[in-house]
C-alpha cells in the first residue's frame, strides 16, 4: 500500500507535541488558579514544561491531561513553598487586561446582550471566583480539577496522589462551602 507506515515502538513513543501541547491551556488555567495571577502561572507552567520535556518518557499513556496537570500541580506546589507563605493566594483582578480565571467559568448565557443581565452575570462570576479562591488548597484543587478541567475522580486521585474516596469527600465539602459562600460569606466555616 502506498503511504502506509508500519507502527513501530518508536512511532508510538509519547512526544511533547502529542502529549503536552494539546493540554497547555488547561495547564495554564490550573496554574493560574493555583498561584492566583498570570505572571506567576506563566513561571509555573514554564518550569512544568521543562520538567515534562525532560521526563516525557515517564508518561505511560492514559489521560494526558491528568499527567500534565499532575506535573503542573507538583511544580506549583514547589513554587509556592519558595515564593509564598502557606495559605496565601492573591486575588488577581486583571483590570483592563486579559480575562481572569472568572472569565473561564462564564458560559455564554441567554442574556441577549442586556447590559443589566451581563453585569449581574459578571458579579455572580466574581463572587464564585472569590469563593473558590477562599477555599483551602485541598478543596480548591479538587473543585478546579473536576468542575473546571473536567477530570474524572480517578484522574483527580492520580493527579493529587490520594484515594478516589478522598477526592469525593473533599469535593463534597468544597461544594458545600461554595454553596454557603454564595448564599452569604458569613455562613462559611472552613474545615479542611
Amino acid at each position: 500500500m502506498a503511504g502506509y507506515l508500519p507502527v513501530t515502538a518508536e512511532s508510538r513513543k509519547p512526544t511533547f507535541e502529542t502529549v503536552v501541547l494539546p493540554e497547555l491551556d488547561a495547564a495554564y488555567s490550573f496554574a493560574r488558579w493555583m498561584t492566583g495571577n498570570p505572571a506567576d502561572a506563566e513561571d509555573v507552567v514554564q518550569d512544568a514544561i521543562v520538567r515534562m520535556i525532560r521526563f516525557i518518557d515517564a508518561y505511560r499513556g492514559g489521560n494526558a491531561r491528568a499527567w500534565v496537570l499532575s506535573v503542573v500541580r507538583n511544580t506549583a506546589m514547589s513554587w509556592l513553598k519558595v515564593n509564598r507563605r502557606p495559605g496565601q493566594v492573591p486575588l488577581d483582578t486583571d483590570p483592563g487586561g486579559t480575562p481572569g480565571p472568572a472569565a473561564m467559568l462564564v458560559a455564554h448565557g441567554e442574556d441577549g446582550g442586556d447590559p443589566a443581565a451581563i453585569e449581574l452575570r459578571r458579579s455572580e462570576v466574581e463572587a464564585l471566583r472569590r469563593a473558590i479562591a477562599a477555599l483551602p488548597l485541598e478543596q480548591r484543587e479538587v473543585v478546579l480539577l473536576r468542575d473546571v478541567e473536567g477530570l474524572s475522580y480517578r484522574d483527580i486521585a492520580t493527579v493529587l496522589g490520594i484515594p478516589p474516596g478522598t477526592v469525593m469527600s473533599r469535593l463534597a465539602r468544597a461544594r458545600d462551602v461554595l454553596e454557603k459562600w454564595l448564599r452569604g460569606p458569613h455562613e462559611v466555616q472552613h474545615d479542611a
